[in-house]
């Protein structure tokens, strides 16, 4: 087989869509499907990696109903009352339209005892094979492990691209000029080991927020899943099979909405928590393995059978992979507030369809189809209106270009475990105190200083690295500035110290900055369109 032709330096296109996941994948396809020139640029391999190829998808599909308004109602008193019904009514609709399109590009859905298909889950690696299959018929040209290292603005400010780096062509520079970018980079999950999440580092944030971006839901980032002990699966189908037991072998109370909370303070009281699946029904025991088998095969290799043995788990930092916070949108066809600039899935806020509380896929997984596809064509259009490019700069600093002296790679794994260190514990994200948040901001902000003076240089993968962990540092600055400033306990942000709902603060918090972040609330009567 001849080797694959070379890609340009530079490659001209409408549209540039960064990121491969569900998303990602969407975009490409509307975009393409409207006419667009397209490039897709992936961190690793489009079709694997990420979230959702790791494991199953529920969907929140609902065929046209009062099923749909009953599941927004509850989803939106779930959600802190942030929601915007339109939006919702719209992502169910999309999403309920994009799976019989996913039908029609080949993914084989399996059949009930009628003949009908079952479309309510998707299995992530089928998926994401068959959605890549999908951009490449559609004329797209793929960059597979091309990481985009910073976005490319013009004179007036406008995204005109990006561009990174070759990871399998040593490490050979890229650039992508297209009239309009779509972000489906995925939410920072800190390199915590969640699975599939340790592509997700938050640079599409970082990018959008040197252009001028703002974001939204930022406090609504403090996502844990449990883990078994023995693994790193976080998906969390299996839990609601589970009764859970202190180390003692006393069962702990933790069912309903709050049983996750109950769980956490056990475990920041010094307490280990264990795990037995013993409420699933024996006869769907083989069908659970085949749904999730990364779930079981650690549990297996232990010698742990989960249905009659306790197992123990832990507490996994997601972030706003399945937190709801991201960049904020200002239009119907997810524009953020850059011109040229739009984002989809998870680095784009959640909030109008999830409120302040998220989940590994149902709504998660609908958003990602139905904002993918939005942007997608959004930016087709804009790409049709814009006479041309004219010089184009690049926007990354943090990381990238230092202001003082580089460091090369000596400092990255130290603002990598400084960060970890203020988000991960439980007793700092999960339950947050006004005390807490401030004292870890004073450390976050030394971070920051140290990273823009000096983080960068060395190897493009030292590069890359560093972004990786400039992103991460300023993820938990907009997360902890957010959670200080909404002063209330809502959804999954929890502040121990006002644990009441303030009804007055049933608005979205916005925030943006660098160097000086800033909070504030979206005024009363701000909508966007849907």
């Amino acid at each position: 087989m001849p080797a694959p032709e070379p890609v340009p330096a530079v490659v001209e296109a409408d549209v540039l869509v960064v990121g491969g996941g569900p998303a990602g994948t969407w975009a490409a396809v509307a975009a393409a499907e409207a006419g667009a020139s397209v490039v897709l640029a992936d961190k690793g391999y489009c079709g694997t990696s990420g979230s959702a190829a790791a494991g199953g998808n529920n969907l929140w599909y609902l065929p046209p109903g009062p099923a749909r308004a009953e599941s927004i109602d509850r989803r939106t008193a779930q959600g802190g009352s942030l929601t915007d019904r339109g939006w919702m009514h719209r992502t169910v609709d999309e999403t309920y339209r994009r799976i019989e399109r996913l039908a029609e590009f080949g993914y084989p859905f399996p059949v009930d005892e009628d003949g009908r298909q079952r479309r309510g889950s998707l299995q992530g690696p089928q998926y994401l094979r068959t959605m890549r299959r999908a951009v490449h018929r559609r004329g797209v040209r793929i960059l597979d492990h091309s990481p985009a290292l910073e976005l490319l603005v013009d004179a007036d400010g406008a995204v005109g691209g990006a561009a990174g780096v070759h990871r399998q062509d040593g490490w050979r520079p890229w650039r992508v000029h297209a009239k309009a970018t779509v972000l489906a980079t995925g939410g920072c999950a800190f390199l915590s080991g969640a699975f599939g999440l340790n592509v997700d580092t938050g640079d599409g944030a970082l990018f959008a927020a040197e252009a001028g971006a703002e974001l939204s839901g930022m406090e609504f980032s403090n996502a844990y899943a449990l883990s078994p002990a023995y693994g790193n699966h976080t998906k969390g189908l299996m839990m609601q099979f589970a009764t859970y037991y202190d180390e003692g072998g006393t069962v702990i109370p933790a069912d309903g909405l709050g049983g996750r909370e109950v769980l956490a303070r056990h475990v920041v009281a010094g307490g280990r928590v264990f795990a037995r699946l013993d409420k699933a029904p024996a006869g769907l025991h083989a069908a659970m393995r085949t749904a999730q088998p990364n779930y079981f095969i650690p549990l297996d290799k232990a010698g742990i059978d989960p249905f009659t043995t306790p197992y123990e788990v832990r507490f996994v930092l997601e972030g706003t992979v399945r937190g709801t916070g991201g960049l904020r949108l200002v239009s119907a066809d997810c524009a953020t507030t850059v011109p040229g600039l739009f984002a989809a899935g998870d680095v784009a806020t959640r909030e109008l369809v999830t409120g302040g509380i998220s989940g590994g896929g149902s709504h998660n997984a609908a958003w990602a189809i139905s904002s993918g596809s939005w942007a997608g064509a959004g930016a087709a259009r804009a790409a049709a209106r814009r006479a041309g490019l004219g010089p184009l700069r690049p926007a990354g600093r943090a990381g990238l270009r230092p202001a003082g002296r580089p460091a090369g790679s000596a400092g990255t794994a130290d603002v990598v475990a400084a960060v970890q260190g203020e988000v991960v514990p439980l007793e700092r994200n999960y339950f947050r105190t006004g005390e807490r948040l401030r004292g870890s901001l004073a450390t976050l902000d030394d971070v920051w200083a140290a990273v823009t003076a000096g983080l960068g240089g060395g190897t493009a993968y030292d590069v890359l690295k560093a972004r990786q962990a400039a992103a991460m540092a300023a993820h938990a600055r907009w997360m902890y500035r957010a959670a200080l400033a909404r002063d209330e306990s809502r959804a999954m942000h929890r502040r121990d110290d006002r644990q009441a709902t303030d009804p007055g603060l049933a608005r979205r918090l916005l925030t943006g900055g660098l160097d000086e972040v800033w909070t504030r609330y979206e005024p009363e009567d701000t909508a966007v369109a849907a």
